[in-house]
């Protein structure tokens, strides 16, 4: 199957929905969006299978050469598919092209070894985000 990513600085009104239906609707967060969704503060991929919206995310820099990649969502019916491999490639590829050196995120703790077989590894930094149990990780380039 060929699936179109779109890389923007403005989060897309398709990307706003997979996240509200994915961390809102589904694993009842509140505070989904912050300063990083204005446009301009940060890259935002939106995966689309033909004109369907069905993975988000997005990664912003606070310090030269770290990107924080983040608000990865997949709708449920996509999961499994490799569709979370694609969408976290494709904002490391865009990060590369701004010149990171290294990548963070803050996962949720049971979602961690989704993220460690993309070569990200746990930090100490275990913290809440509302309800739940995130774990700080991160990769270097080499």
């Amino acid at each position: 199957m060929a699936y179109t990513i779109q890389c923007s600085q403005t989060l897309s009104p398709e990307g706003a929905a997979v996240r509200i239906k994915v961390f809102v609707e589904e694993q009842g967060f509140q505070n989904e969006f912050d300063r990083w969704d204005e446009n301009g503060c940060a890259w935002h991929v939106l995966v689309r299978d033909g004109e369907t919206p069905i993975a988000a995310g997005r990664m912003y820099s606070e310090t030269e050469g770290e990107y924080t990649l983040g608000r990865i969502a997949v709708i449920p019916a996509y999961r499994g598919k490799h569709i979370g491999k694609l969408l976290v490639s494709a904002l490391e590829k865009q990060a590369k092209t701004c010149g990171a050196s290294r990548f963070s995120l803050s996962a949720q703790c049971d979602k961690s070894g989704f993220y460690q077989k993309l070569g990200y590894a746990l930090t100490e930094d275990y913290h809440m985000d509302e309800f739940c149990p995130h774990v700080t990780m991160v990769k270097s380039l080499k």
